[in-house]
């Protein structure tokens, strides 16, 4: 199953680039496991779950700068059910980014 977290934000730095640079992601069971290099256009990031057990599934992150969106699409071989890695994400994004936040959509995708 795919969800796409679509996150639009206020003009600024890149999301993407704060979150990959981040030292308290971790408090929020996520860990930067890749990520391309920082500046090149299109980057991006992948996250996966620094909790135990870990949560299934990955996050890949990009960063549209023109509109000030980040794009997060979780993936995981679950075909049933989202991953609690979604909660994870949303979290971290509403507690550690208030101010560039202001609209988070979840739009689930079947594949």
């Amino acid at each position: 199953m795919q969800t796409i977290v679509q996150v639009i934000c206020t003009p600024g730095i890149s999301l993407r680039d704060a979150i990959g640079t981040d030292p308290r992601i971790g408090e929020f069971q996520l860990q930067v496991t890749k990520q391309q290099t920082a500046g090149r256009s299109p980057g991006w990031s992948k996250l996966h779950s620094s909790a135990e057990p870990p949560r299934p599934g990955a996050v890949n992150i990009e960063w549209n700068a023109r509109a000030s969106i980040l794009t997060c699409r979780v993936v995981t071989r679950s075909a049933r059910h989202p991953s609690p890695i979604v909660g994870d994400l949303i979290n971290y994004l509403a507690i550690r980014f208030t101010a560039r936040v202001r609209t988070i959509s979840i739009i689930p995708r079947r594949t």
